[in-house]
């Protein structure tokens, strides 16, 4: 409880030797706005309100974001702004608009809210002549503060909890990937009528059964009937005149060709499967592929290989 108190305390030094800094102040960005505060002024009220706001949110205490945002960005654009214009009198820099820019830069840097801050700071004044320099600073705010932070001050606390926060938005690789893209078309399928003899037999000759992990098994007269995996073929408490249609393991799950790597791989984990057989749509009782666990890996590691390459070329240390 004492955090809040020593905040208050600064807040309250700051205060008493500038008293704009208190309150919500809306006042202050009415000024900023209309020009009438001096160069000097704006420079103090930057300064000690940052002081002030910063060690109040350190300190613990909930506070508002929004108008110390303005009065800040305000006040720093506004001064940019006469500065300029001191040493380019003839440049028509208006300080008003400086001002209103820098706010809008300010809260689109911190909260990475770019179309917000430019639609926001347009409503607020009406002056259509201000939206290319607002959609020009608010942007390259949003650039800096996207190479030098990785949280903003939105999710800052979240992040501080453990809580991850995406902040980025892309596109779903694996469902970009169709699954006749990805999967394995050289199927090794094990009739039902086989007998698990007949398969260990082949497996120990190291047959193309050997180098699998899983298998298909067909009937005749019904197509694809179910999975069987390698270690249930060569369990020993199994005799090896038992079918193999008596071990498949069901119901069987399918995938089709045109479906996507993310509707297969959500399906494996629905299912608890490693393995999917690919059928097609006309005739989904025929296998034309296996889909893999590490055919879904192989696709994610192109993607990895990918994003690799595309090397960074600007850097910030």
């Amino acid at each position: 409880m004492w955090w809040p108190a020593l905040g208050g305390i600064v807040v309250g030094v700051v205060g008493y030797w500038v008293p704009q800094t208190l309150g919500v102040g809306y006042d202050n960005v009415r000024f900023e706005l209309s020009g009438t505060l001096t160069e000097q002024a704006l420079v103090l009220l930057c300064v000690f309100k940052f002081l002030s706001w910063s060690v109040s949110l350190a300190s613990g205490t909930s506070g508002g974001t929004l108008a110390p945002l303005f009065i800040m960005g305000g006040a720093l654009g506004a001064a940019l702004g006469a500065g300029v214009s001191g040493f380019f009198p003839h440049a028509g820099l208006d300080v008003r608009a400086a001002a209103l820019i820098g706010m809008a830069a300010m809260f689109a840097g911190a909260s990475r809210a770019l179309l917000a801050s430019i639609v926001f700071a347009f409503e607020t004044t009406m002056q259509p002549f201000a939206l290319l320099p607002l959609a020009a600073g608010c942007t390259a705010a949003y650039l800096v503060s996207s190479l030098l932070m990785k949280d903003t001050i939105m999710t800052e606390k979240i992040t501080r909890r453990g809580i991850p926060v995406p902040a980025d938005y892309a596109a779903d690789f694996l469902s970009q990937i169709l699954v006749r893209d990805a999967a394995t078309y050289q199927v090794v399928s094990l009739g039902a009528g086989l007998t698990l003899g007949e398969v260990r037999s082949r497996i120990a000759q190291g047959l193309p059964e050997s180098t699998h992990h899983g298998f298909p098994v067909v009937d005749k007269e019904r197509g694809l009937i179910g999975l069987v995996s390698q270690r249930a073929l060569l369990d020993a408490g199994e005799p090896a005149t038992k079918r193999i249609g008596e071990i498949v393991s069901g119901p069987c799950a399918v995938v089709f060709e045109d479906n996507s790597l993310r509707e297969a791989s959500d399906l494996m984990v629905r299912e608890g499967l490693g393995r999917l057989p690919v059928v097609k749509r006309d005739n989904p009782r025929e296998v034309v592929a296996i889909l893999s666990g590490s055919d879904i890996r192989s696709a994610n590691r192109q993607r990895l290989d990918e994003a690799h390459q595309a090397e960074q070329t600007i850097r910030w240390r």
